[in-house]
């Protein structure tokens, strides 16, 4: 998918969707700069591609309760793939990890996790990731406030990009 190539229009349209995932075709071709069938034409190659994964709320987790966020910082007794492999997999079992991300140095994976309160992110800590298979050590970071958490991609700097090779 990297270095897909992408028009103008096409650029215009995923930044206006990330912006905001429910506008209407119409809204979203006046935009763009053209008519609604070709705009909805787009939209759905776009998804067919895969440069558009899903329509996502951006949902408040503190309204709904989930008070804590946490960085855990996990290095595995194994590099090997198959041991990579089956972390990932049991990773994407446990509903408080949001976000799972392979390292390199000294960390192999972070995760970003969010619990209710500080006792049930104990309870997941001790019963299922430093219990999982391979799991040799995990730093856990608190998070105090977030300064900055923004979806996607910048466009303003894929705009530059594609300014500078289209010279």
């Amino acid at each position: 998918m990297a270095g897909t190539k992408l028009d103008p229009i096409d650029r215009k349209i995923l930044a206006e969707l990330q912006a905001d995932g429910r506008i209407t075709n119409v809204e979203l071709s006046r935009r763009v700069g053209i008519s609604a069938p070709p705009c909805l034409r787009r939209v759905r190659a776009l998804e067919e591609s895969g440069l558009i994964r899903g329509y996502h709320a951006d949902i408040d987790m503190r309204e709904l309760g989930f008070e804590v966020m946490v960085f855990a910082m996990v290095g595995l007794s194994s590099q090997a793939e198959a041991d990579l492999t089956a972390f990932e997999n049991r990773v994407r079992g446990w509903p408080l990890v949001r976000e799972c991300h392979m390292l390199n140095g000294e960390i192999d994976f972070i995760l970003k996790c969010v619990a209710p309160d500080l006792s049930t992110f104990q309870r997941f800590l001790t019963e299922e990731l430093t219990a999982a298979p391979k799991v040799a050590s995990v730093k856990t970071s608190l998070v105090i406030r977030c300064a900055k958490d923004l979806p996607a991609v910048p466009f303003e700097i894929v705009e530059e990009r594609a300014r500078g090779r289209d010279r």
